[in-house]
């Protein structure tokens, strides 16, 4: 048996890492060709994390503004799994499935809320 594989025949090591890395970037994709929500935050990603890193007089400003960005697309794509997994159970309506849709979304909500804040707390520092 190959040292790269354990039992069962799963990666190990570098193949592992190779694979999760494969994985990752499927589910990016996926996720900007199936997820409107999450193409917008992609192309404002674009413009917000070469401007978090200009405006950001520290390397702690620059990590609010381009880690809250980071995070509003890391919440993002944890709301579309939920929405995926809940419409891969069923497609009924049901109230749980669309409470779980909607905690998804609250969580984004949130996530928007800490971009804006720390967005604005930073630039009014760097203004006034």
């Amino acid at each position: 048996m190959s040292a790269e594989l354990r039992e069962g025949g799963r990666p190990t090591g570098l193949n592992r890492l190779v694979l999760a890395t494969q994985n990752s970037f499927q589910g990016i994709t996926n996720c900007y060709r199936n997820e409107s929500a999450f193409r917008q935050e992609v192309w404002a990603a674009c413009v917000l994390i070469p401007a978090g890193l200009w405006l950001g007089q520290t390397g702690i400003e620059r990590l609010l503004l381009v880690g809250a960005v980071l995070l509003l697309m890391l919440v993002e794509l944890l709301n579309s799994a939920v929405e995926v997994l809940v419409d891969r159970i069923s497609t009924e309506r049901h109230p749980l499935s669309g409470y779980a849709k909607d905690l998804g979304s609250a969580a984004v909500f949130f996530a928007l809320v800490l971009l804006f804040s720390t967005w604005a707390l930073v630039l009014w520092a760097r203004l006034s």
